[in-house]
């Protein structure tokens, strides 16, 4: 097998420490804020120059909790209910030959840390914390935007579909910048698709909380919120 040799530019620091729970797709919660830090080779302003220019990046990065040495040519998407198999290549899943992932976000600030050198802002990432950056491109509407498109299986963004109820000495406690992207991802229903148990306790982490909630019909209730360090 041919292989080459690919540069990790920078990683991403989100507040997802899990999988569980991140949006399946980028741009579902635009409430969500990541910092993307470059590696040290690469902290060079002028590698930036002009990005300010630019409202969303493309984001190319690796699948880092899903490298494995085997594939299957055919996965079971989430949007299907995890029952029908596709061609991995029709998919996005995460369990490809090369675990390689593509994100479009928004650009929100180019800053300068003294000890980092230029870090991005971005919103709407769909990454774990610490995953890998390979590459960085700028959105360009004109060549990237097809509103003509055809998504096959996935031809609707899914919508949010559950109402959260959270006590308020609870949500009290979430950091104010924080608590609109915790409640937006919740409200995408993190549980797989097939799980339809009323009374089973999820847990999810999210920045320095571990989140524990129940779903019944429509309605996400969060129960406890333990700190997790």
């Amino acid at each position: 097998m041919q292989t080459h040799e690919i540069k990790v530019l920078a990683t991403i620091k989100t507040d997802f420490r899990e999988k569980f729970g991140i949006p399946r797709q980028s741009g579902l919660v635009d409430s969500l804020r990541a910092r993307i830090v470059f590696e040290p080779e690469f902290r060079n302003p002028d590698a930036l120059r002009g990005m300010e220019g630019f409202s969303h990046l493309w984001l190319i990065w690796q699948f880092s909790r899903a490298v494995r040495s085997d594939w299957s040519p055919t996965v079971r998407p989430p949007r299907l209910g995890g029952n029908a198999r596709l061609g991995v290549f029709a998919t996005r899943s995460p369990f490809r030959p090369n675990s390689i992932g593509l994100s479009c976000v928004r650009l929100e600030e180019v800053c300068e840390d003294a000890a980092l050198g230029p870090v991005l802002v971005v919103s709407g990432a769909d990454l774990l914390d610490g995953t890998p950056i390979y590459d960085i491109k700028p959105y360009l509407p004109y060549a990237d935007c097809h509103p003509e498109a055809v998504s096959g299986f996935a031809a609707d963004a899914p919508e949010k579909r559950l109402n959260v109820e959270i006590p308020e000495a609870l949500a009290a406690r979430i950091p104010a910048e924080k608590r609109a992207a915790l409640l937006d991802v919740l409200s995408l229903d993190p549980r797989p698709s097939y799980h339809s148990d009323p009374t089973r306790i999820y847990g999810m982490c999210f920045a320095d909380y571990e989140v524990r909630f129940t779903v019944a019909g429509n309605v996400l209730t969060v129960l406890e919120l333990h700190d997790n360090p």
